[in-house]
Order: structure tokens, then sequence, then C-alpha cells
């Protein structure tokens, strides 16, 4: 059964995506939920969203909370942050629409989950988006689409990690936390900001997605500067998929990307390239195998290969294991990250995820071989 989410996509909404949050569940196989919390705790504001979505009109309000404990010698150990979002996209026409997020992230503590591998020593962002960035708009664009569904193009306040070099486990909400299997960690790509980006399919398995948009975007104080300094990041996507309903489950594609150097010097000139391969099988399971390598001067790392699977059972619950291999420019070794996780999908509008990762060799920690961190990711939507 292919998704909603991927039958509506257009190479530019990915499973981290607004429309795929829009989502119950991932809307990959036949859902049978343990209950219907939140839903059945207040009918009558479901009923009146229905109502607004049967016009066109959909939105969400949803809570995550992500909680982290490391066992590392460095750093104060644990971390914790929420994140508060109101995300939505309104069909104005038949082939045109807005969509929108504004989200504000908080820590609880003195470290956010994104840092805390790096407080304890490790080259790792163990707590993906959950950070303590507060108000933040992330998502302000309008899409129009081929009637046909031959290209689609998105202009405004875009997230490029929405498209860029994803695949079906690609999201900090639902799937994977550690960056070495979201977007790839050697792309250095920018905060959501303003910036124009396009889809096209190239016959009947071959797409191709291509961005340009502001390299020293600041979504807590979004503004149209890039018109003046004209740093940019851009990228291009060339793949090949079992079909566009599946384009983001059965996936192998080759991902080009440059940054330009930034006006103050804080940033220097970055490229680099990406590939990932990706394949649903049997609806259920997701073996990947996804590499990247990069001039080194922002991403994370400089050379990365990550490969692992995933398993979604009927009631949407999902399994994951991965296992990354890295190196990060002007540090000596390589480090090794294995991440598992089980996202139990209460209803379709809670979701609860036990996580554990492993670094081996954390770089910037030689005083203690391996470092563990658990977590618990929660999700809830109303």
């Amino acid at each position: 059964m292919a998704t909603q989410c991927a039958a509506e996509a257009d190479g530019l909404s990915g499973p981290s995506s607004t429309q795929a949050d829009l989502m119950p569940g991932d809307g990959l196989t036949d859902p049978q939920f343990r209950s219907d919390f939140p839903r059945s705790a207040a009918p009558a504001w479901f009923a009146w969203k229905d109502r607004l979505a049967d016009g066109g009109f959909r939105f969400n309000i949803d809570y995550l909370f992500l909680g982290q404990n490391s066992s590392s010698n460095l750093g104060v150990g644990e971390a914790g942050s929420g994140i508060a979002r109101v995300y939505g996209s309104w069909q104005a026409t038949e082939s045109g629409s807005l969509t929108f997020k504004v989200e504000h992230r908080h820590a609880y503590g003195t470290v956010a989950p994104q840092f805390l591998g790096l407080d304890g020593g490790a080259v790792s962002i163990s707590g993906t988006a959950f950070n303590d960035n507060g108000l933040l708009l992330t998502n302000l664009f309008w899409t129009q689409r081929d009637p046909e569904g031959l290209w689609s193009l998105q202009v405004g306040q875009i997230d490029v990690t929405d498209f860029l070099d994803v695949y079906g486990l690609v999201s900090p909400y639902s799937a994977f936390q550690n960056l070495a299997f979201n977007t790839n960690p050697t792309i250095n790509a920018p905060n959501p900001g303003l910036g124009i980006a396009g889809g096209v399919k190239l016959g009947s398995n071959f797409y191709a997605v291509a961005s340009v948009a502001d390299a020293n975007a600041d979504p807590s104080s979004p503004d149209f500067d890039v018109f003046s300094h004209g740093n940019l990041f851009k990228s291009l996507e060339v793949g090949y998929t079992s079909g566009p309903d599946r384009i983001y489950f059965d996936n192998v594609h080759l991902t080009l990307w440059h940054a330009d150097a930034a006006d103050d010097g804080s940033r220097a000139e970055d490229y680099g390239a990406a590939v990932s391969a990706a394949w649903f099988v049997d609806n259920a399971w997701m073996p990947f195998l996804r590499a990247g390598w990069s001039k080194g001067t922002a991403a994370l790392y400089d050379r990365s290969v990550s490969a692992g699977i995933g398993y979604f059972s009927r009631n949407t619950d999902l399994a994951g294991i991965g296992l990354n291999w890295a190196e990060a420019r002007g540090i000596a070794g390589r480090q090794f990250t294995a991440e598992a996780f089980y996202r139990f999908s209460v209803s379709p509008g809670l979701q609860i995820t036990p996580s554990i990762q492993f670094i081996e060799n954390p770089l910037l920690n030689p005083g203690q071989s391996s470092i563990a961190i658990m977590g618990l990711r929660a999700r809830v939507v109303f």
C-alpha cells in the first residue's frame, strides 16, 4: 500500500514535512490503533477540524518531547527539550496550496538533546531538531503543481530538509533521532528561510529535485536579506523510484550541493555529494544504505556511511536500527554510531518512542572508549 503522503508528494514533501505530519501515523500500513486518544477526549474539536479539512484547510497542533541520558564522563549527562508546533495547509486552488508551520523549541535544563552528544565529547547530533531556538517560522510557502503531476514548485519560507536527500526513515519526529540517520550529516543544510524549490518527473521512474535557498537563514528572525547578500545554498537531486506514489519509500538517488561562503567570514565555501538507497520490501521492511562526502568546512562530518533497516508493523508501530561510520575534518580517528528505537503508535495522535544510541570512539573524548545515550520521545497531536 503506498502512502497518502507519498501519493501527494511531488518530490518536495518528505517524511518530515508538514504534509507528512498532517497524516495519522505514517499512512504506511492498515492501522489498528490501541485507542483513539486524544480524539476521544475532545470530539467536538476534531469534528470541527474535519469540517475544515473537507473545505480544503487542514491543520494540527502538536507537542513533542525528548529526554535523554548519557553515560559520558564529560558534560551534564542529561538533556530534555520540547517542541510546540502549529502547522497546516490550505488548498486554495485545484493545483495551488499554501503551507505554514510555526514552532517553539525549548530546553528543559542547561543542554538540549541536540547537543548532548557534543557535550559528552562525541561529534554527534544526538537529538536532531530538539534544541532551544525559541519561536521559529519554519514554513510559509506557496506550492504550485502541474495538473498532470509532471512538476511542482515551492516559493517562500522553506525548509530544504523536507526534501533534501530524504528517505522513509528520515524524520526526527517519528523515526531515528541521531543526525547520522536523518538528513545526511555531511550536508551543510541551511536553516529554514527564503528559497525556491522544484521537482519534475523524468519519465515513469526517474525524477529530479532542485533548490536555491538562503544559506544564512534565521527562522527566528525571517527576512529578505538573501536578495542583498546573495549567499546561497544550492542542491540538485536525481533519483529512481518504483513509481511516483512511492518516491520516498522505493528510492535510489544522488544529491549534489553547494553553499556560498558567508560575507562576514563566518562560513567558508562548502560543497559535497551524497548517495542514498532505500526500498520498502513487502510494505513492511525498509533496508537502507546512505553515504556522503563534503569539503567539510561546516558540515558535521567530512565522510559518512550509514546502513540499517526499519520495520513497520500493522498498527503503524515502527522499529529501526542503524549503524554509522564517520570522519570529521581536522579530528584524527573514526567514530562509530549505532541507534535502535521502537515507536509505539498508541493512537493516530499519540506516539511514544524509547531509543538507545551507542557511540564508539567519541572523537572529542579520548578518555572514554564509548558512550551510551538512552532516550524517550513522545508526540501528541490535537
